[in-house]
């Protein structure tokens, strides 16, 4: 393993340059103060990556008044927090050179249950598209993963430009922003009848919608893709 120094003290960090990307956003965004060296040191990424400039020296990213979560370091803000990386991906308490995360890492969750992760070096024995290195979206309204053609960096800064609305189109009906401004971290948004099915795609906003733990939006779509027979959906983070 790499030293944490050595992880630390690169010619260009990638901080400055996240910063100025996170001061034009697009988007409502706020910054989770807050970092974090020993996850650093777990994940093996330098502060010259985006990934490691978020887990260094962020605590998170809260987009679009909580639509979308994008997981850093340990935050300092007292709660409501975000979670840490660490925590959603369950990093081991001490520094494991042998831990890997489970399937991908899981660096972001919207509101909808839907999971933004990063495949490892062998995305296809986990049963997930992409290659290595290259961001995956699990889609709540197909119960199955998607790849994203593209690495976190690139990723990170697509998500602070309104490409995102365009991203989520067909998944926002009139007064989202008033259903979800009062949610915390943990909670996400229930769709019924389900985003997958017909009814809720020819008419989203004649849905029923309720806050609901982010938790149990994961475990319902890992249940029905077991039910459907679609591939298992796999480990969508832990909050």
């Amino acid at each position: 393993m790499r030293a944490l120094e050595d992880l630390v003290n690169v010619d260009q960090p990638a901080w400055p340059t996240l910063q100025e990307a996170l001061g034009r956003a697009a988007v409502e965004l706020d910054v989770q103060p807050g970092g974090d060296g020993a996850s650093l040191l777990q994940l093996q990424v330098s502060a010259g990556s985006a990934l490691g400039a978020m887990v260094l020296h962020c605590g998170g990213l809260v987009l679009d008044g909580g639509w979308l979560r994008i997981f850093g370091g340990r935050s300092s803000r007292p709660r409501p927090a975000l979670p840490s990386l660490a925590a959603v991906n369950g990093f081991p308490a001490a520094v494991d050179p042998a831990w890997r995360p489970q399937d991908a890492l899981v660096v972001g969750h919207d509101v909808l249950g839907g999971v933004f992760a990063l495949n490892t070096h062998d995305p296809a024995a986990a049963g997930r598209p992409g290659m290595p290195g290259q961001m995956t979206y699990f889609a709540p309204d197909s119960l199955e993963w998607e790849a994203m053609d593209m690495g976190y960096g690139t990723w990170l800064t697509w998500a602070l430009t309104d490409r995102v609305a365009h991203f989520y189109e067909g998944l926002r009906w009139p007064g989202w922003q008033q259903e979800i401004v009062n949610l915390t971290a943990a909670e996400g948004i229930t769709v019924y009848p389900f985003l997958w099915s017909k009814e809720a795609q020819d008419d989203l906003a004649a849905t029923t919608r309720a806050p609901a733990p982010i938790a149990e939006l994961h475990t319902m779509n890992q249940d029905f893709c077991q039910q459907m027979g679609l591939p298992a959906a796999g480990f969508l983070g832990a909050v």
